[in-house]
């Protein structure tokens, strides 16, 4: 295998510190005349030194909140690098063509699981959600102090709506069990080499439940470019929350049945 500048670096390193360790050990055994005996005083003695204290024991890893199991395949799961093509045919299975347009093709798994670790923060970049965007533009109504969630906002998500409504929540998380070590292999390598994934999806699905159910209209502001809502406590809210408050109510009501359909199956203890 080639070796690289830095690698060939570390290379030539290593041979001049064991060359400068053969040239010293050559001068240490080399013959030569005794040196004269001189007698020395013995050492006055020393008073008994404290025991040192016992070096501190690594923190225990945090404890499984949400266990889950993989769920046992007849098939070897693929490298989390090679895993869209399996994970997307296993999704077609429930998500149909349609429901499947809607999913992003490429790092799936890893997509996912960004996004489900952004969702209860307080923001989440557009570029790591798995999905295809709403079609058409944020339709708003109104102005200055009136300006406020448009009342056909929430048409646009309707094809996600239909999609959720039909998905068989068994079955999908069947499926998110049997990929599951991949899910926790992209957790541990976006920076969570010790959290347990499934314990932080509970955590979002928690967080997507307790977004507030809003009465029309909902205000907004436009300081600059993008719209904020107009009240502090929910412009302070997650990012998740912020989305299930924008999709309107009726659409909000049915992602929570799912989303608890969902927990009960992924949450120990329900």
């Amino acid at each position: 295998m080639a070796m690289n500048g830095k690698h060939w670096g570390i290379a030539a390193l290593i041979v001049a510190i064991s060359a400068l360790a053969g040239y010293f050990f050559l001068l240490s055994t080399r013959e030569e005349p005794p040196p004269p005996t001189v007698a020395v005083a013995p050492p006055p003695p020393t008073a008994p030194t404290a025991p040192l204290p016992p070096a501190p024991t690594a923190p225990e890893p945090p404890a499984i909140l949400h266990p889950i199991e993989a769920a046992p395949s007849e098939e070897p799961l693929p490298e989390l690098g090679k895993s869209d093509a399996p994970f997307r045919k296993a999704l077609g299975e429930i998500l149909g063509k349609k429901g499947l347009a809607l999913v992003l093709a490429e790092e799936l798994i890893y997509h996912i699981v960004v996004t489900v670790d952004n969702l209860p923060r307080k923001h989440l970049a557009a570029d790591v959600v798995p999905l295809k965007r709403a079609e058409g533009k944020f339709i708003t109504e109104g102005k200055d102090e009136t300006l406020a969630i448009g009342a056909g906002n929430a048409a646009r998500y309707a094809a996600y709506a239909t999609v959720i409504k039909a998905v068989d929540s068994t079955k999908l998380v069947a499926v998110y069990r049997r990929f599951y070590p991949l899910f926790e292999r992209a957790y541990h390598e976006i920076g969570y080499p010790k959290a347990h994934f499934n314990d932080r999806l509970v955590v979002a699905i928690d967080d997507l439940l307790a977004a507030p159910d809003l009465e029309a209209p909902v205000k907004l502001v436009q300081p600059k470019i993008l719209y904020e809502y107009a009240e502090p406590d929910l412009e302070g809210r997650s990012a998740g929350q912020k989305i299930m408050m924008r999709i309107g109510r009726g659409n909000a009501e049915l992602l929570k049945a799912k989303f608890r359909e969902i927990r009960r199956l992924v949450a120990s203890g329900q």
